[in-house]
């Protein structure tokens, strides 16, 4: 299966961050799906069928902030089941990762080669 038909969200505030993650990941030949924030995300993936194999989350956004953009996904079955890494700068975020029912957590600044692993891993490419 070609790897565009494996598409990522990623929900991220910084314009640059999310940019440069989007064409880093393209250039892997993944589909690229990404929004500003968890409204935005939230939004973008109302009837996406197929959905994303992975959600790349950031949890301090403006409008909806990580957190709350995964517990409305977890209230919504065929989003819930849609895995999350959780790429933040909180210093506990470790710690809240349970809570988050996150499939793995990245610190930023994330490392290419650990992101990279983690997106094959879970998405099966």
């Amino acid at each position: 299966m070609p790897l565009a038909e494996h598409e990522i969200m990623i929900v991220e505030d910084d314009d640059d961050i999310r940019e440069l993650l989007a064409e880093m990941l393209g250039d892997q030949g993944y589909g690229v799906l990404t929004a500003r924030n968890g409204r935005h995300g939230l939004d973008l993936l109302q009837g996406k069928r197929p959905p994303p194999c992975v959600v790349l989350l950031d949890l301090m956004m403006p409008v909806m902030d990580g957190w709350e953009m995964r517990a409305e996904m977890l209230a919504v079955p065929e989003l819930a089941s849609i895995p999350v890494v959780v790429v933040s700068g909180a210093a506990d975020v470790q710690d809240q990762s349970d809570a988050l029912c996150a499939t793995r957590v990245l610190t930023k600044p994330v490392k290419w080669p650990d992101l990279l692993a983690s997106v094959k891993s879970i998405c099966g490419t």
